[in-house]
C-alpha cells in the first residue's frame, strides 16, 4: 500500500512537472515566435548579419521587377510615338538615283544610212517636301500621341503597386509561416511530453488504454500539422524569391502600420482623382477626343511644299543637264468609298467606349477601397478577438490540466484545451498577417502605394528623361542623339 502510494505520489509529481513544462511553453509560444522566425529563414544565423527590414524588402522587390522594366519599356515606346508623330511636321529630304543604257537604231537620211543611237545616262534627284498646312490633322496626331503618353505613365505607377503590394504580401507570407511551423513544432514537443505522461500513467493504471491512444492519435495530427506548415513555409519562400529576388535572410518583425485614415468616403474620394488607373483613362478618353478630331480633319485638303533639284548626263558624251523646280502642292479626296467617314464614326465609337470604361473604373475604384476598409476593421476585430480567446484558452487549459491531476477531468480533456490553446494561436498569427496586408491593401487601392510615398530609399526611374530627349525627334548624328544612345545603354545596363 506504502509503494503504491509513492507510485501514485511520483506520477504526480512527474505530470506536474510536465504540466509545467507544457505551460511555460505555451506561455513562450508567443515571445518566441519571431525567434522561430530568425532560426528557420537563416539556419545558423549569426547575432551581427543585419535583418531584412521591410522597406529593404520593398526596395528589393522594386529594382528586381521585370514586370516594371517591361512596362518602362512600353512607356518608351509611347515616347517615341510623339516623336513620330511629330516627325510629320518637319521637312522631309530625299533623294534618288538612276543609271540607264538606251539602245537603239535608226536612220535620219538616206545618204547617212541607219545609225546607233545607244547611250548611257546617268541621273540624280534631290528633292524636298514640307507639309504647309491640313487642316491641323498632324497636330492633332500629335496631341493624341501625348495623352497616350500621360495614360501609360499612369499604367505605369498602376504596375508599381502591385510590385510593391505583392512584396508586402511576400514579406508577411514568409513570416505568418515561418511563426505557423514554430507553434506547430511547440505543438508536437508539448504532445510528446502528454503522450509520455500518458503512457506512465497507463503502466500504474491511472488511465486506460484509450487514453493513451488519444494522446497518440492527437500527437500524429499535430505532426501532420507541422508537416503542412514547413510545406506552407517552403511554398512562401519561394514566393519570396520570385517577388524580391533572393531568398528571405533574418526578417524583422513587421514596422507599425502605415497612416490610414478612418473617413471611408474622404478616401473615396482621394482615390478618385488620383489613384493611376482612373489618371490613365483619363488620359485615354482625352485621347480619344482628339482622335476624333483628328480623323475630320484628315477628309479635308492638304497643301504641300516641294523643291526639286536634278541633274542628268549622258556618259557616252558631253552632254548633261540640270534643273531646278519649288512649288506648292495642294490635294485631297473626293471619295473614297466612304473610309475616311467610318474612321471618324469608329473614333467616335472608340471615345464612347473610353467613357463607359471611365465608368467602370471610378466604380471600381470606389468598391475596392470599401472592400480594403471592411478586411482592415475585420483583420483588426478578428486580432482583437485571438487575443482574448489566447487568454482564455490559456486559462482553461491550465484549468483542466489541474482537474486532470486531481482525476476530475480525462486525457481527452486536456488534448480538447490543448487544441483550443492551439488554434487560437494560430488565428493570432493569421490575424496579425491579415492585417498588415489590408493597411497596405488600403493604400494601394487609394493609389498611394508607391515608392515615392512610401519613401523608399530608391533611385526612382525618371518618367521625363527618355520623353524629353525624343520628343524633337532627334537623329542618330545629332548631339542630342548621342547623349539618347547614352541613356539607352545604361538602361539596358540595369
Amino acid at each position: 500500500m506504502i509503494l503504491i502510494c509513492g507510485m501514485t505520489y511520483a506520477l504526480g509529481a512527474l505530470e506536474m512537472f510536465f504540466g509545467e513544462v507544457k505551460q511555460a511553453a505555451v506561455r513562450a509560444m508567443r515571445m518566441t515566435a519571431l525567434v522561430g522566425v530568425a532560426a528557420l529563414l537563416t539556419g545558423m544565423s549569426s547575432p551581427a548579419v543585419k535583418a531584412d527590414t521591410l522597406a529593404d524588402a520593398l526596395v528589393s522587390a522594386y529594382e528586381h521587377s521585370g514586370l516594371l522594366v517591361q512596362n518602362r519599356a512600353l512607356l518608351r515606346a509611347a515616347d517615341e510615338d510623339v516623336a513620330a508623330a511629330g516627325a510629320a511636321l518637319e521637312p522631309v529630304l530625299r533623294w534618288t538615283a538612276s543609271i540607264t543604257q538606251n539602245l537603239g537604231r535608226g536612220q535620219t537620211s538616206l545618204l547617212l544610212g541607219a545609225q546607233n543611237s545607244d547611250s548611257l545616262v546617268a541621273s540624280g534627284r534631290l528633292i524636298a517636301e514640307m507639309l504647309v498646312y491640313d487642316f491641323g490633322a498632324t497636330a492633332l496626331g500629335v496631341e493624341v500621341a501625348k495623352e497616350t503618353v500621360l495614360a501609360t505613365r499612369q499604367t505605369l505607377i498602376g504596375i508599381e503597386q502591385q510590385v510593391l503590394q505583392r512584396g508586402v504580401q511576400a514579406y508577411m507570407g514568409v513570416i505568418e509561416a515561418a511563426e505557423f511551423v514554430t507553434l506547430r513544432q511547440n505543438n508536437v514537443r508539448v504532445l510528446t511530453q502528454e503522450l509520455s505522461a500518458a503512457r506512465n500513467r497507463f503502466e500504474v493504471g491511472e488511465v486506460t488504454r484509450t487514453d493513451v491512444a488519444l494522446a497518440e492519435a492527437q500527437l500524429a495530427q499535430a505532426r501532420s500539422g507541422l508537416s503542412s506548415a514547413q510545406g506552407n513555409y517552403a511554398i512562401a519562400v519561394e514566393e519570396y524569391r520570385n517577388v524580391i529576388g533572393r531568398k528571405p535572410g533574418r526578417l524583422s518583425p513587421p514596422p507599425n502600420l502605415p497612416k490610414i485614415g478612418n473617413d471611408i468616403n474622404a478616401a473615396k474620394g482621394i482615390a478618385v482623382r488620383q489613384h493611376p488607373n482612373m489618371r490613365a483613362v483619363q488620359h485615354q478618353v482625352a485621347a480619344a477626343e482628339l482622335a476624333i478630331k483628328q480623323a475630320e480633319a484628315s477628309k479635308r485638303p492638304t497643301v504641300t511644299a516641294q523643291g526639286t533639284l536634278s541633274l542628268s548626263e549622258n556618259l557616252d558624251s558631253s552632254n548633261f543637264s540640270t534643273g531646278a523646280s519649288i512649288g506648292l502642292n495642294a490635294g485631297g479626296t473626293i471619295y473614297q468609298g466612304g473610309a475616311r467617314s467610318s474612321a471618324v464614326r469608329r473614333a467616335q465609337a472608340q471615345r464612347d467606349a473610353q467613357r463607359g470604361n471611365l465608368h467602370v473604373v471610378r466604380h471600381n475604384i470606389q468598391q475596392n477601397v470599401g472592400i480594403a476598409y471592411a478586411q482592415l476593421s475585420s483583420a483588426r476585430a478578428s486580432l482583437e478577438a485571438s487575443e482574448r480567446q489566447i487568454r482564455a484558452a490559456r486559462i482553461a487549459f491550465r484549468g483542466v490540466r489541474e482537474e486532470a491531476t486531481l482525476g476530475a477531468r480525462t486525457t481527452l480533456d486536456v488534448l480538447d484545451a490543448e487544441q483550443a490553446l492551439l488554434d487560437a494561436e494560430a488565428s493570432r498569427i493569421s490575424a496579425q498577417s491579415l492585417l498588415y496586408n489590408a493597411a497596405y491593401a488600403v493604400l494601394a487601392a487609394t493609389g498611394r502605394l508607391t515608392a515615392r510615398d512610401l519613401r523608399l530609399p530608391i533611385q526612382q526611374y525618371d518618367v521625363n528623361e527618355y520623353y524629353n530627349l525624343v520628343k524633337d525627334s532627334p537623329t542618330s548624328q545629332s548631339e542630342q542623339g548621342a547623349q539618347l544612345d547614352r541613356v539607352l545603354r545604361r538602361l539596358q545596363k540595369n
